[in-house]
């Protein structure tokens, strides 16, 4: 039966999936050159130039609630910005050509190009505070940790619900000079400690993805980043809650003028209120969750993962691209 012309104006369609890779693997593919060479400025131009370019020809009309140019100072990809070709299905979007521009100026793991997608006026714009406290886990956190509790009685809890030794466990945390306190408090608890430089949105995929090394994912990060997690933590049936982290009373001001809550615990269902979510990645550099883009003689191979909340999928994509169409010789 041929679905009726109207469902697909109201979702995302299957389709735009793969539309959406298209831009993170060109994003990957244009920061490939700056890997290593210590301007990050220069990696994420190019990076958001590429994904500008490809989003553009996306069957959808996307705007951009979480954007580069509140952060970046950039001239495109900025909030508020519509992109993609106007008709299709109506969305908001996350953009972050590359989250970890500094991993790549020095060459780290972890850097990876990533779109998040969900149904029109879906996503919180959280854009006037800049933190977000999170705490991240797979789909048996669920009713077991909670952001209230002390990080060590989270730690027990979830031991004891997955029927794990506490010193099995693996906290993923930025580190960071505010994580001083959290860190020795994950220590004390008995769990082991993964420090990130950067990156925590693929340290929460990864922290809810079945089979991965980290358990869970703690600590202040961007919130920009943390509604971006929530899309792919509603399509891996996972844990997310999130408490808004304000530097200063001016920013937390913008934030009440915004109808932000303070001291409110943010669910994934309330950064994200969508039932249909896409969450999209490539790897720049190489990573736990995805591989980075690598050249081999004139083939560029780029490996992307794609979550969709509506069907429970994971999908990853890995593909070939003739190399000469792409870097300069």
């Amino acid at each position: 039966m041929t679905p009726d012309a109207g469902d697909l104006y109201l979702h995302p369609d299957r389709n735009l999936a793969m539309e959406l890779v298209r831009a993170t693997e060109a994003a990957a593919i244009r920061a490939t050159p700056y890997i290593g060479k210590g301007d990050k400025n220069a990696a994420d131009k190019a990076a958001v130039d590429a994904m500008r370019k490809f989003l553009g020809t996306v069957s959808f009309d996307g705007t951009v609630v979480i954007g580069e140019g509140e952060k970046d100072r950039a001239p495109m990809l900025f909030n508020g910005e519509r992109v993609g070709t106007g008709v299709g299905p109506a969305c908001d979007i996350a953009v972050d050509p590359i989250d970890g521009t500094s991993l790549t100026a020095a060459g780290r793991q972890n850097a990876l190009s990533m779109i998040a997608v969900a149904d029109r006026g879906s996503m919180l714009d959280a854009s006037s505070v800049f933190y977000m406290d999170k705490l991240v886990g797979g789909p048996e956190a669920v009713g077991v940790i909670d952001i209230r509790e002390p990080i060590g009685e989270n730690i027990r809890a979830l031991a004891a619900a997955t029927k794990r030794d506490v010193g099995e466990l693996r906290v993923a945390v930025l580190d960071r000079p505010r994580h001083a306190q959290l860190i020795d408090d994950i220590r004390a608890a008995g769990a082991g400690t993964r420090l990130l430089l950067d990156g925590d949105v693929a340290a929460g995929i990864n922290a809810a993805m079945y089979g991965s090394r980290i358990d869970l994912c703690v600590g202040i990060g961007g919130s920009p980043e943390g509604v971006a997690t929530a899309c792919a933590i509603k399509a891996l049936g996972g844990f997310m809650q999130g408490r808004l982290a304000p530097l200063t009373d001016d920013e937390k001001q913008r934030g009440l003028d915004a109808g932000l809550r303070f001291e409110h615990v943010y669910e994934a269902d309330d950064l994200v209120r969508s039932d249909d979510t896409f969450f999209v990645a490539t790897g720049v550099t190489d990573g736990g969750l995805v591989a980075g883009v690598r050249r081999r003689g004139p083939i560029i191979r780029t490996e992307s993962i794609v979550l969709r909340s509506r069907s429970g999928t994971v999908r990853r994509v890995n593909a070939e691209h003739p190399a000469k169409k792409w870097l300069d010789e």
